[in-house]
């Protein structure tokens, strides 16, 4: 049900509040830590400044008034909200964020680009259409996760950026320095950690079921079906993907193609460097293809299916009311159909009434040549032609079948992102459809 945003600023103002105190206390311990121990005095008065500002909105909020984002500037975001531009800009981040990792991983720049996130997530809830979408106990904790990933993803780089300098100076990685100083006896010490995180995480679930209502929804009805219909969050990739590619090929082909690649990884991998620390320089090839299969086409795509997809599968700005009565009309045609209808003017290809089955194959080739040149050239002129260019140094180390291997598993996955780019920018379905054998791609 819509709520009205003045009952809905009534509703969520103390709340509100509460967040904001809390992130004024968590400012403030840091503003002693850096002015104690860093003696950065310029950066605790920074701090101590922001604490300050975070007082004054957290009084507002209080007094029944919090902040948000300025009725324009949420028109302009949702203006410009699409697929496109969320993938494209979440590859674009993702890129600065990696080109850029010694200044980013800094922890005080990872603690700003903290508090920004923050703020903003604050300044957000205020708003009705963005609560009603994130504050739902279904997705609170997927708001959860994209904290603790990104807090671990600071983590490893902030310690690879380490290593990597110290890499440089002719020095061991940190984990060597460490070895010594992290050995615990499993008794008494890991077994009482192992308790105390034991009985700390059953009190947080405690308190997370009493402030949080269960999202029982009533029983299950074919003839009443959710609007929109959506899989448990870890298949919301999986879901996504079923819009571009057929059934059989988004929920069986590429995840068994994940899970083999997966296995392969110690066939595969030649480079014995990165063994037990921290690297990005040493390993730069494997580590942006775990980073751009995980985060950008993983993390994003459940973000997207979780945050951004709504009734009818539509797609809504952050702010947008979620409107079941929302249309889109999309006209998606096979790539069959542009090359027969609109570029050579005629039917496609058909077979004769009572043909055979030879007969009819014949006719499906006919109809469907351009997109087997397309996707045959895809999968067997790319690899030479890499392995000839960028890829030459690699494909001597690893031979000739590791290698093929690998350039069509990274195919495989880069096809996914190009897959999604045609349908949103040309409205293009499948490259080859054979809808007689179920074969689409």
């Amino acid at each position: 049900m819509h709520v009205s945003p003045e009952a809905h600023l009534a509703n969520v103002a103390h709340g509100l509040g509460v967040f904001y105190i809390a992130l004024a206390l968590m400012n403030a311990i840091a503003a002693l830590y850096v002015w104690q121990r860093l003696k950065q005095t310029g950066t605790a008065i920074a701090l101590t400044a922001f604490v300050a500002l975070l007082s004054m909105v957290a009084a507002a909020a209080m007094g029944g008034m919090p902040p948000e984002v300025p009725a324009g500037v949420k028109t302009v975001i949702n203006n410009l909200s699409g697929p496109v531009t969320y993938t494209l800009g979440t590859t674009v981040l993702l890129t600065v964020l990696f080109v850029g990792r010694k200044f980013f991983s800094q922890p005080l720049v990872a603690w700003a680009m903290l508090n920004v996130s923050l703020v903003l997530m604050g300044l957000s809830m205020a708003d009705s259409n963005f609560f009603s979408i994130v504050g739902k106990p279904d997705n609170v904790p997927i708001v959860a996760m994209i904290f603790l990933v990104g807090y671990f993803t600071w983590l490893a780089t902030y310690r690879a950026v380490q290593n990597d300098e110290r890499d440089k100076q002719g020095l061991p990685p940190l984990e060597a320095m460490e070895d010594e100083k992290e050995k615990v006896l499993v008794w008494p010490d890991l077994v009482y950690t192992e308790l105390i995180c034991m009985v700390a995480l059953t009190a947080i679930l405690m308190i997370w079921a009493i402030l949080l209502q269960a999202p029982l929804e009533e029983a299950a009805s074919a003839v009443k079906t959710p609007n929109p219909s959506k899989a448990p969050w870890y298949f919301l990739g999986l879901q996504e993907m079923l819009v571009y590619y057929d059934p059989w090929w988004a929920g069986v082909v590429l995840p068994s193609m994940v899970i083999g690649g997966l296995i392969l990884i110690p066939f595969l991998d030649y480079n014995k460097k990165g063994n037990g620390y921290y690297t990005i320089a040493q390993r730069p090839f494997s580590y942006l293809v775990f980073q751009i299969g995980f985060l950008d086409l993983w993390i994003t795509l459940i973000v997207l299916g979780t945050f951004l997809r709504g009734p009818n599968w539509n797609f809504f700005g952050p702010y947008e009311f979620w409107d079941s009565h929302k249309v889109e009309a999309l006209n998606n045609i096979n790539l069959s159909d542009i090359f027969w209808i609109k570029v050579m003017g005629q039917g496609l290809p058909t077979a004769p009434s009572g043909s055979g089955a030879m007969m009819k194959l014949w006719y499906i080739l006919q109809r469907e040549w351009l997109g087997f040149v397309l996707v045959i050239g895809y999968v067997a002129a790319l690899p030479p032609l890499m392995a000839a260019t960028v890829f030459r140094k690699m494909f001597v180390k690893m031979g000739f079948v590791r290698y093929m291997l690998m350039s069509n598993l990274l195919l495989l996955m880069i096809a996914l992102p190009l897959k999604m780019v045609l349908r949103w920018s040309f409205n293009l379905k499948y490259i080859i459809s054979i809808p007689e054998y179920f074969l689409n791609f």
